[in-house]
């Protein structure tokens, strides 16, 4: 077969099934979520009262851990300054 003839043929069949494709239901949601028309997505309101919620536990144990640190440091700075080395 000659270059042209399997050109021509592959040209017909998928110029002939992108056109079925662009006038199913399939291809224009496809359409549609290229151009960015599709479909708001949900937002369950108590789901992100839940999510804010969860945040401003994560936030919270930040704050506690930062805490728990700063005690711990500290008195293990008081414990190095204790020994000391004796001059002698």
């Amino acid at each position: 077969m000659d270059v042209e003839g399997i050109l021509a043929i592959t040209l017909i069949f998928g110029g002939g099934t992108l056109f079925l494709l662009s006038i199913s239901p399939v291809g224009k949601a496809l359409a549609d979520r290229l151009r960015g028309h599709g479909p708001e997505p949900m937002q369950d309101p108590e789901l992100l009262a839940e999510v804010d919620a969860l945040r401003q536990e994560v936030a919270d144990l930040h704050e506690r851990v930062d805490f728990a640190e700063r005690i711990l440091l500290k008195s293990h700075d008081r414990n190095e300054l204790g020994k000391g080395e004796s001059v002698g």
